[in-house]
């Protein structure tokens, strides 16, 4: 036996065996795997969510604004409707309604046939206008009232806000 026929390179005919296929140590044809745009897809999708994120905080921001904003007006339209319903309800001698209108505050230092005599006991309202309310520490709502007498007197109207219902009360009137 020859040295070919042990190494199986040479077949009994004489012809010769293909080398054997290369084992694991084999140099790929380039130096590092292809990528398919995976780091181009990581930065994209990372970008994106981002701006959508400031997106979504600077809507945010904008939607808390613009609710104080309302709320704000919400309260000032509540305020001068209140003041509205309190003088016509004293000019058209409804007491018990006027009386109605103001805060727990008040009724618990005024009882209603106080409030009723005090007002029987006055001049009667025979017009008045309402100014629009003004927010600071307190809600006070100006108003001009024209009594039957000729007499005319500005006041401000201090209102508060009702813990049980949220609604806005007469709660004291200043000269």
């Amino acid at each position: 036996m020859t040295a070919a026929d042990a190494a199986g390179t040479a077949s009994p005919g004489g012809i010769a065996a293909p080398p054997p296929p290369p084992g694991p140590g084999v140099q790929p044809p380039f130096v590092a795997p292809p990528t398919d745009g995976t780091r181009q897809r990581r930065w994209l999708a990372i970008g994106l969510a981002t701006g959508f994120v400031v997106l979504v905080c600077i809507g945010g921001l904008i939607g808390a604004g613009s609710l104080v904003v309302l709320g704000t007006q919400v309260v000032r339209d509540e305020a001068t409707a209140k003041v509205t319903e309190y003088l016509t309800a004293v000019r058209d001698g409804e007491y018990l309604r006027a009386y109605g209108l103001l805060c727990d505050e008040r009724q618990a230092r005024e009882s209603e046939r106080e409030f009723v005599n005090e007002n029987l006991g006055g001049p009667r309202v025979r017009d008045f206008t309402v100014g629009s309310a003004e927010l600071s520490d307190d809600i006070r709502v100006p108003a001009t009232i024209r009594y039957a007498d000729g007499t005319v007197d500005t006041v401000d109207f201090v209102m508060a806000q009702d813990g049980r219902t949220g609604d806005v009360e007469v709660c004291q009137v200043e000269d």
